[in-house]
């Protein structure tokens, strides 16, 4: 076997351990009886092998469908009040996000042409109907849940956000001199005349419009003013302890300048006011052939603050004809509007209050056992270097500690034996202890590389800010190559060691982000094996040098081996199951688009393939249809954390293979980024990620969702007499020792 396939090496004593423990795979299709069950539409194959449009989900709508789950954890009283109300401030972001980037691009292409594209099947025209009715639907039901629900059971527990028509006269007195002292003096109203035509504003503010009576100081006429809110405006507002009790009630900014905007116009009358918000096209237009990409980015940084209108929000009790108004100022349609019951910003929303009680239990994140202080020694630090000798070390986040990977920095920082680090950088954060030790370490001599990816999409001008910091400590810093993003997660370390040169090797799923590490699952993996440390150490040459691609032993590296690797895989399955052999494959990763791929799934479900897709959101694949891929489930679980691993497995005839990677299978991750995907070869890490990572969250009856072969998700509840199992409590019960909720 192939060197880089090798992890089948290490499992091959014990063929079939991991499933045949677990489940008991039927792998012929006649033999499985779930056609009460399939989908039945008509799909055509060609002589090439590609499928009819019919075959597959459009990307945008099930992206959208995606939200409407996170929209339902809101709903959901499984989780505790504090958090419900994130999940909606989450929807909200997603969202925003959506309209930004997804929306955006689809108008982009009515606007060459209105023509059905090979892939999707639908008509730019067409995805816009129905995108506007789902996320009409969606964003009624979210204010729904905010007035009914949330903000309700909120004020029974003493927070709540107050309306002007709520408060008494010490706290009405009170918000007039904040208005005056805070918040008036930052305002620019604008009147709207031929002097001062409707003015530009930016993706996303907060805005009042406000219709007007009488003259101004000038003698003129004029009915109508634009007021934009200053970003460096909290949009919510505690009042003072002595107004309230000590309790948490607040004002809305919106409130305040309602309640006083006529101060603005000091001699007229102001006879309507309202709030609305424009979102705008946010997506970076960069050129491949540009000379310096850190200050391309910069100017288009500023752009994106500016870029083509897509959608309009107004309050409920706005009048038709000042919405009509804004729309035809935004050059927009009626389908672009949105009328919300509530703050039209509610991204902004305050929610991180210290009420234990309403908020998620909170857990100690465990330190992996390796890396763990000698008890009759707690004084003298843990030797990652000694320890990731001995045998590779598995991180599992947020259950385990982020610290390990901190921790190895900031000793080889120090360490005199260590000659040189090399890091990627997706998103990190200028205040990352990642950025400060690999600045230490450039400071202490070291030869620190560091790639940067400045294309992380909303993190650009933060990457900016990293690679100006590490270069002044002097640190080498590169920017990837042009035209692919640099999204693989590695940390290499060369460590001098008596007569030779040792390689340590950090490899992960998520990105080198502390926060994220806490609220993402991610795997990341600890090594000093050789070949694994020299494929790591030629993929970094290939991102600071020139040359072929790198002829590797144990990885996989997109945009070059990846793709052709998954496919083999799959071919191989495909050969074991037409041979009466068991053949099965699970597939855990945030999305599932690229066509090929999907192409190879449909073929291995009709030989027989057992297929199962855990995907976090976007899924182009149609499962359970009859004929097509009746082999095939497809399950989401959205829950507490966001599921952020990337899992590939496959049996292959007993002789198992497992790969973590930071690829999706979509087109981008396989052909236009750097990506890599490692194998698992300690057998005990193998059973780890098949149990934990897998089979664990195939398992979940209580926050997976379910896709059908039409299209639609449906959430799976325990069936009668079933004990309920959320993957994600298991994991805080089995790793952290917490007691799950239900």
């Amino acid at each position: 076997m192939n060197k880089q396939n090798n992890s089948s090496d290490k499992n091959s004593s014990n063929k079939g351990s991991h499933v045949d423990d677990i489940v008991d795979v039927s792998n012929v299709v006649h033999e499985i009886d779930n056609s009460e069950d399939l989908t039945e539409i008509k799909w055509q194959r060609s002589e090439d092998g590609s499928y009819s449009p019919s075959s597959y989900i459009n990307r945008e709508l099930s992206l959208l469908q995606f939200q409407l789950r996170v929209l339902a954890q809101a709903a959901s009283p499984r989780h505790p009040l504090l958090e419900r109300l994130f999940f909606l401030i989450i929807f909200s972001s997603n969202l925003d996000e959506f309209f930004e980037i997804r929306v955006a691009g689809i108008m982009q292409k009515l606007n060459i042409g209105d023509v059905s594209s090979n892939d999707q099947g639908m008509r730019p025209s067409e995805m816009l109907k129905e995108i506007s009715a789902t996320a009409h639907d969606a964003i009624d039901e979210q204010y729904r849940i905010l007035n009914e629900d949330i903000l309700p059971a909120l004020a029974n527990d003493g927070i709540r956000y107050l309306k002007r028509e709520e408060l008494n006269a010490e706290q009405s007195a009170w918000m007039k001199r904040y208005f005056t002292e805070q918040v008036s003096p930052v305002l620019t109203p604008i009147s709207i005349d031929p002097a001062h035509p409707f003015p530009r504003l930016v993706n996303k503010s907060l805005n009042f419009i406000a219709t007007l009576e009488g003259k101004d100081a000038f003698g003129r006429d004029i009915n109508l003013a634009i007021v934009p809110a200053p970003r460096s405006l909290p949009r919510v507002i505690r009042l003072p302890d002595e107004l309230t009790g000590g309790k948490e009630h607040h004002v809305m900014l919106s409130a305040v300048i309602h309640e006083h905007i006529g101060e603005l116009f000091p001699g007229m009358s102001v006879t309507g006011c309202h709030q609305f918000r424009l979102t705008r096209n946010a997506d970076l237009d960069l050129a491949d052939d540009v000379e310096d990409i850190a200050k391309a980015l910069e100017g288009e940084l500023e752009n994106r603050r500016f870029g083509d209108k897509v959608r309009l929000e107004v309050t409920t009790n706005c009048p038709k004809a000042l919405s009509d108004y804004l729309l035809n100022q935004f050059e927009l349609d009626s389908s672009q509007l949105y009328r919300v019951n509530g703050p039209v910003n509610l991204t902004r929303l305050l929610f991180d209050f210290n009420i234990p009680a309403l908020r998620y239990q909170p857990f100690t994140h465990v330190m992996p056992k390796a890396f763990r202080r000698d008890v009759d020694n707690l004084e003298k630090p843990t030797s990652m270097f000694a320890a990731m000798r001995k045998r590779d070390v598995l991180v599992h986040h947020p259950f385990h500690s982020f610290s390990p990977i901190i921790n190895l920095l900031w000793q080889a920082a120090s360490d005199p034996k260590v000659l040189a680090i090399k890091q990627t950088l997706y998103r990190s954060g200028t205040n990352s202890e990642i950025v400060k030790a690999l600045a230490a370490a450039a400071r202490n001599g070291k030869e620190v590389t560091a790639v940067i990816e400045l294309r992380a999409r909303f993190d650009e001008a933060s990457n900016i800010a990293v690679a100006n910091y590490l270069q002044e400590a002097g640190a080498v810093v590169v920017y990837g190559i042009v035209g692919y993003k640099t999204h693989a997660k590695l940390m290499l370390i060369i460590r001098r060691e008596e007569d030779r040169i040792r390689r340590y090797v950090h490899l992960g799923t998520g990105n080198y982000h502390a926060g994220n590490a806490k609220a993402y699952t991610d795997y990341g993996l600890f090594t000093a094996d050789t070949d694994i440390s020299e494929d790591v150490h030629k993929i970094f040459q290939e991102l600071t040098g020139m040359g072929k691609p790198a002829n590797l032993k144990k990885l996989m590296h997109a945009p070059f081996t990846l793709h052709d690797k998954l496919m083999g895989f799959i071919d191989d399955e495909i050969v074991h199951a037409k041979a009466g052999k068991r053949a099965h494959i699970i597939v855990k990763v945030n999305a599932l688009t690229e066509r090929r791929l999907i192409n190879k799934l449909y073929d291995a479900s009709q030989a027989g393939v057992k297929i199962e897709l855990i995907l976090r959101s976007i899924c182009c694949l149609r499962p359970q249809v009859k004929g097509l891929s009746e082999n095939i489930t497809v399950r989401s679980v959205v829950g507490r954390f966001l599921e952020h691993t990337r899992v590939y497995y496959f049996y292959n005839d007993g002789d198992e293979r497992l790969y973590c990677g930071s690829a999706d299978w979509m087109d981008r991750n396989l052909f236009h980024r750097v990506e890599v995907a490692f194998p698992i070869e300690d057998k005990a890490l193998f059973t780890q990620i098949y149990q934990d990572g897998l089979q664990n969250y195939l398992k979940d009856n209580t926050q997976a969702w379910t896709l059908n072969g039409d299209s639609t998700w449906q959430q799976i509840h325990p069936a009668a007499g079933e004990a309920a199992h959320v993957a994600q409590e298991y994991l805080l019960k089995a790793i952290n020792g917490v007691e799950p909720a239900i």
